[in-house]
């Protein structure tokens, strides 16, 4: 039997930036049990929920202090239980968001751990001792900087690969490990519809060798995972794996080795930045290298025996539509065309809040406009070593994440009917012209294609279990199809904001969907900029 997501098509949620139910400027999650209607509409099948666990908030949520709290900026566990309940009515699972390659430096664990060498949880976090009076060796910070910090009063480093704040935990320690599946155990018994498991690739780390990911015990601690907790149960996880080829993709996702449902890949996020460099080194997109990507996620993978995943934007990841599309003249037909491709290949979809209406970058004039630690880091630490200040914003502008988490845009009243307080990041301020209700007024809206796209897949089997097949074609224009049982489907998208030609013998039976007017036939086609469709074949 098919699991079900491999049919679902998942939304995430960033809860801080979805609805804000009480007015203090942060969405809630009374705000998201609200807006469960919407969602529904949508068609989508599982909310992938950022953290909103109790946290200090340093990396907005992913520093949790308590996996078994909810922050009190989102509600109180009554409410969590309350969407979990609503959710389900509304035919929805609820996918939590897990960090458990590190914590807080203000969770218990931690704050007993630094009180002496001799503390039972000393050994749940990776600890060293300086060498020549400096760090244990020069791994690097996600966040900049060292990834060793200092702590005075044991005359010991301890790692943090991502904020000094964020101290990593060490999987060599099986009680950790025990106390970590417990934890997941708890949520289990919530009736959560599974876990997305950030960062995973780290948790198998060497230190010592200067090994990040997938170090030598990433796949058996998994393994371990999947038998104490979710293994043999009806739900979905999805692993972060920023360094994964479609190789390792398969060692996660093979039913037979028992680890995760898929994982994400992240190839193309780096196909607009300097070979070499970090992401805000920046160089200009080529289309050919990311219909390469694409393709390669498709056929590389073995998916009689391994799952991917498919996505454009997430909390990390700026709007598509604003970074390889166009998000001004052609805003609707870019952001239908980057839909239209990713729904019907290969693997479960996921839409992050706001791209089913088009939503777009806001870009800042200054860093003070500036709330991603990412971000303020990078901007001081090259500032500092003599960078220019427009064209460090500038690269924020492009990659920073804050673009992805300005406020939903629900309506065109004060503060895009986020909150009725003072939002905790601005407000994108085309937010008149782009939101919800207007998108909800409008047959032709982005939305609906995202709504039709869901129940294509919910209805038919060859968007799931059909072959992929690359038709040839120029750098600028992906065409493909999808087989099964004879039947064939046939999706076309011009990638570029210029026209494009494409030629095809086939003839259309049906027209299952367009970002233009409908083709009605395929000979020597002048594709216009960010032309859709998807055909049925004869």
């Amino acid at each position: 039997m098919t699991p079900w997501w491999k049919k679902a098509v998942v939304y995430q949620v960033y809860p801080k930036s979805f609805q804000d139910s009480n007015g203090d400027g942060i969405g809630d999650l009374q705000g998201i049990t609200k807006r469960l209607p919407y969602l529904e509409k949508l068609g989508i099948d599982a909310i992938w929920l950022s953290p909103v666990y109790q946290s200090p908030q340093v990396d907005n949520g992913y520093d949790i202090s308590d996996y078994e709290a909810i922050d009190p900026q989102y509600g109180t566990m009554a409410d969590m239980d309350e969407l979990l309940k609503e959710a389900k009515k509304h035919h929805i699972k609820i996918v939590m968001d897990l960090v458990v390659n590190h914590t807080s430096d203000q969770h218990e664990w931690f704050v007993e751990a630094r009180k002496n060498k001799d503390n039972p949880y000393r050994d749940y976090y990776i600890w060293r001792d300086p060498v020549d009076g400096h760090e244990p060796n020069d791994m690097k910070s996600a966040f900049s900087g060292s990834a060793w910090k200092f702590d005075e009063k044991t005359g010991q480093y301890y790692l943090h690969l991502f904020a000094e704040q964020q101290p990593d935990l060490n999987w060599k320690n099986p009680e950790l490990r025990q106390k970590i599946y417990d934890m997941m155990n708890f949520w289990i018994d919530k009736g959560i519809g599974g876990f997305r498991m950030d960062v995973i690739e780290l948790i198998g780390k060497d230190p010592d060798k200067n090994i990040r990911e997938n170090g030598p015990m990433l796949h058996p601690y998994l393994q371990e995972m999947n038998k104490n907790t979710f293994g043999g149960k009806d739900l979905m996880t999805v692993g972060e794996t920023w360094n994964a080829t479609p190789k390792i993709a398969e060692e996660y996702s093979d039913p037979a080795r028992h680890e995760l449902s898929m994982v994400f890949q992240f190839e193309n996020q780096s196909l607009d930045q300097q070979a070499g460099k970090e992401k805000w080194d920046l160089k200009k997109l080529d289309l050919g290298e990311l219909k390469k990507v694409l393709v390669k996620w498709q056929t590389e993978i073995d998916f009689d025996h391994a799952w991917n995943s498919l996505f454009w934007e997430n909390h990390d990841i700026p709007r598509v539509i604003s970074r390889w599309g166009n998000d001004k003249e052609y805003r609707v037909q870019s952001a239908k065309m980057f839909a239209t491709v990713l729904h019907l290949m290969h693997g479960t979809p996921y839409i992050y809040n706001g791209e089913e209406i088009g939503m777009t970058n806001c870009p800042v004039k200054d860093i003070s406009e500036v709330e991603d630690i990412e971000s303020v880091n990078m901007y001081n630490e090259r500032l500092e070593n003599g960078a220019n200040k427009d064209d460090l914003i500038h690269a924020i502008n492009v990659k920073g994440r804050d673009n992805a988490r300005t406020p939903m845009q629900w309506d065109d009243s004060t503060n895009a009917g986020f909150t009725d307080g003072n939002p905790w990041l601005h407000v994108n301020p085309n937010y008149k012209d782009i939101n919800v209700e207007k998108a909800l007024a409008d047959p032709d809206s982005i939305f609906y294609t995202y709504q039709k796209l869901i129940k294509l897949r919910h209805e038919n089997d060859i968007v799931v279990d059909g072959d992929f097949e690359l038709v040839d074609t120029s750098d600028e224009v992906l065409a493909y199809y999808r087989k099964l049982n004879g039947e064939k489907w046939l999706v076309v998208a011009n990638l570029s904001g210029e026209e494009q030609q494409f030629s095809s013998n086939e003839e259309i039976a049906d027209v299952l969907l367009s970002n233009y007017p409908e083709r009605d036939n395929l000979n020597a086609l002048s594709l216009k900029p960010y032309e859709a469709f998807a055909v049925i074949c004869k």
